[in-house]
């Protein structure tokens, strides 16, 4: 924060996001020029190895690595500039240079373009390139579309070629063909007078909509890999949902081919997520750059943004569907395994049933057996206790203090012993029970 700001100290991110809106400006480009753009996937690839490559480059020899921070550089190289952008999956080299004075206008001359830049640099960027382009951009008056439009078609000999005018101020002619070299071609006709910044935008929407292009596709091969396997987790999900019907199928096996069967999605899922949803935010990008183009029909053959919506369309579809029926797959499973857990909650109620009924059975089983016990005990209690009765009349009678013989009043003692035993017994039992 400033010394003499009158605000609160500024959020840690505020300088971040605030020059995030500068982030990537478009270049400065002064026609005629080529611009070689080339967009390498950059996984593996750490930033160091692009500083070190980018320090090869003429007059770069001290680009400090901190100056890659932002993920946007632009760099004076003598006779050419080169912009670099990195961004999560993919980092992009374009070199503009001016288009030679004599270049005719044929595909060979592109193909022969002499490059400012050492090949041999282009040839040891890191990473794996994905797109390759070649860009023209001439002053022409635009004022008669077709002659315009035979032009700017010599640049690409016999090919088919899509054309749009941007915003009527140029012309925009490709064949979407990979060249032999590995680069494909666009030709830009602008009005003369064009100003740098605007030849600027028009390179970078175009340039952008290609690469978005080949980005959003990169999910079509997921999609159709999966295919097989979606058909066999849907065939699987519909027997064990049918046996799920018959009372007689095994839960525990059950359960296995439902784990089983989960476990292939929830891999499918991890596997392929990324790439969907990716897929879905290039597709968006592309959508937005092709209506930033503001196109205009040319006569006599197909605009960029139907080109691009009949070529692109079917495969986003085909991968929005299988992104839609992994999910889809996924909530069925889970439909499924409350359907399990439900069906084994029933089976688990109904066997702790029978397990109390047995419980109940077995209390009542026992009840009546201690019962029986307790009987057999107050009688070899009240046994034990006339017996030491016995002793003890025997020995009042040899004392004479007894007038009747002992075993006479042991036998009468039994009814008394057998009462008291009776009803202390009860006492305790109800003590006993009572807490």
């Amino acid at each position: 924060m400033h010394e003499d700001s009158l605000l609160p100290p500024d959020d840690a991110l505020r300088l971040a996001l605030h020059n995030e809106v500068h982030a990537r400006p478009p270049a400065r480009i002064r026609l005629p020029a080529v611009i070689v753009h080339i967009a390498v996937l950059n996984d593996g690839i750490s930033r160091a190895d692009e500083h070190a490559h980018l320090r090869q480059l003429p007059g770069q020899h001290e680009l400090a690595l901190e100056a890659l921070n932002a993920n946007f550089l632009r760099l004076r190289c003598g006779e050419f500039s080169l912009k670099w952008e990195h961004h999560a999956e993919f980092t992009r080299y374009s070199v503009v240079q001016p288009l030679p004075a004599d270049a005719e206008a044929s595909a060979q001359t592109l193909d022969a373009l002499p490059l400012r830049v050492a090949p041999d640099w282009l040839g040891r960027i890191p990473g794996r390139t994905f797109a390759a382009i070649k860009l023209v951009m001439i002053e022409r008056p635009l004022t008669f579309a077709p002659a315009a439009l035979n032009e700017a078609r010599a640049w690409f000999g016999a090919h088919a070629v899509v054309a749009s005018t941007m915003g009527g101020h140029s012309l925009v002619v490709t064949d979407f063909c990979l060249r032999a070299t590995g680069f494909e071609h666009i030709v830009v006709l602008a009005e003369p007078g064009t100003p740098e910044t605007r030849a600027g935008r028009i390179c970078q929407r175009l340039l952008e909509l290609e690469t978005y292009r080949l980005m959003a596709l990169r999910g079509l091969p997921a999609a159709k890999s999966l295919g097989g396997t979606l058909a066999e987790v849907e065939a699987t999900l519909a027997t064990i949902t049918a046996r799920l019907e018959t009372r007689g199928a095994s839960e525990a096996e059950l359960l296995d081919d439902l784990i089983s069967t989960a476990a292939r999605i929830e891999h499918a899922t991890a596997s392929h997520q990324y790439r969907f949803a990716a897929t879905q935010a290039y597709q968006a990008i592309v959508e937005q750059r092709i209506a930033e183009l503001h196109e205009g029909k040319v006569a006599g053959t197909q605009s960029l943004g139907e080109f691009m919506q009949r070529r692109l369309s079917p495969a986003m579809g085909t991968v929005n569907a299988t992104a839609q029926r992994l999910s889809s797959l996924s909530q069925r499973i889970s439909r499924a395994s409350a359907l399990l857990r439900t069906r084994v909650d029933i089976a688990t109620e109904a066997q702790n049933q029978q397990l109390l009924a047995q419980l109940n059975s077995g209390q009542r089983t026992q009840l009546r057996m201690q019962a029986t016990v307790e009987g057999l005990s107050i009688a070899a209690i009240t046994y034990y206790v006339v017996s030491l009765l016995l002793y003890f009349f025997k020995a009042l009678k040899a004392e004479g203090w007894l007038p009747v013989q002992p075993e006479l009043a042991a036998g009468a003692a039994i009814p008394v012993v057998l009462l008291a035993v009776w009803q202390t017994t009860r006492r305790i039992h109800r003590k006993f029970f009572s807490h």
